[in-house]
């Protein structure tokens, strides 16, 4: 059972934060498809205990997110407690503190994966984070620095008596990035090794996957990351299979295309034209994936900067799908 807080879910599925993706418009979206707990894109504590713009933007959260957490990631102490003050002003329902982040500009600093190199620090500063605000405090991280360095199990238990609420575990080292077969078995171990919840993450692309992470592992939450982007119906499907015993809904063509439209809509009410339609191009691959001529349009979609004319060329290509659907009837 993932019980963080008031949040009391069996089974739950997590939209995990990702830069530069899951914006509000993202996790409006995943929320309507399934999602249980959503996540913000990861806050760096400098840029938000020096009030910079674009890192406050991020802190953005509405009411029909909830239950929705918002992640810090920081090296040094004393920002990261201040910045966890700033954040629990917002009212989030988790603060996350990522331990996870493989990249190396964030990493070789010592803040997110950088932390697994010095499990008494990391534990000190859940425990600071924790003694400061009282929001329920998660961690998300990876299972080792490089596969010399797999103390995940150390780690966990260093996480748990810091008085973390949960904590999320991805089944890559940070030397391995994406690449590679993530460890869910280490994942199991560390469920049945502490008290508190367990979340797997890590090599979830399909409602197949994360089926059999929950019956090989016994975690109590999945998180879904890049098997989400362009792809939100992935929550509902995962549940349906989880609990119902098969995937009963069908995502048809208009879905795909309505979906899009919606996303967009999301994302205009959030940001500028520019801003909106510009940066949604990473999500196209995934909504479109699989469809007659998507590639076409796809390059087509790259010419458009408004939303009207966007919206003209999804529409009439909906229609060519669903001629081309009635021409394969008929041949």
């Amino acid at each position: 059972m993932f019980k963080v807080g008031n949040i009391n879910i069996e089974k739950a599925l997590l939209l995990a934060p990702m830069e530069d993706v899951t914006d509000a418009a993202f996790r409006k979206i995943c929320k309507e498809y399934g999602a249980d707990v959503v996540y913000t894109e990861f806050i760096n504590s400098d840029g938000l205990i020096r009030s910079n713009k674009k890192t406050e933007k991020k802190l953005m959260i509405t009411e029909v997110e909830r239950p929705v957490g918002i992640q810090i990631y920081g090296g040094d102490l004393e920002p990261m407690i201040e910045a966890a003050k700033i954040v629990e002003s917002k009212n989030p329902d988790i603060i996350d503190i990522n331990a996870g982040c493989w990249v190396k500009k964030v990493a070789n600093r010592g803040a997110g994966a950088g932390l697994l190199k010095d499990p008494p620090y990391m534990q000190k500063m859940v425990e600071s984070i924790v003694k400061t605000v009282n929001k329920p405090v998660t961690v998300k991280t990876r299972i080792g620095w490089d596969k010399d360095s797999i103390f995940i199990l150390e780690i966990a238990k260093r996480i748990e008596d810091a008085g973390a609420s949960a904590i999320t575990i991805h089944g890559r080292t940070r030397c391995q990035g994406h690449s590679g077969e993530p460890d869910w078995e280490i994942i199991g171990k560390v469920k049945e090794a502490v008290s508190m919840p367990v979340a797997l993450n890590g090599g979830i692309m399909t409602a197949e996957d994360a089926l059999r992470a929950f019956n090989n592992t016994n975690v109590d939450a999945v998180m879904i990351a890049r098997g989400a982007i362009g792809n939100p119906w992935i929550f509902r499907e995962t549940k349906e299979l989880v609990f119902d015993g098969k995937v009963k809904t069908v995502v048809t063509l208009e879905e795909r295309i309505n979906t899009i439209l919606k996303h967009i809509k999301y994302a205009l009410e959030i940001k500028d034209t520019r801003g909106a339609i510009i940066p949604f191009r990473k999500f196209y691959a995934g909504y479109l994936k699989g469809l007659h001529g998507a590639a076409h349009i796809r390059k087509e979609i790259m010419k458009i900067e408004e939303y009207a004319p966007l919206e003209d060329l999804l529409l009439n290509y909906l229609t060519d799908l669903k001629n081309h659907k009635q021409f394969e009837k008929v041949a």
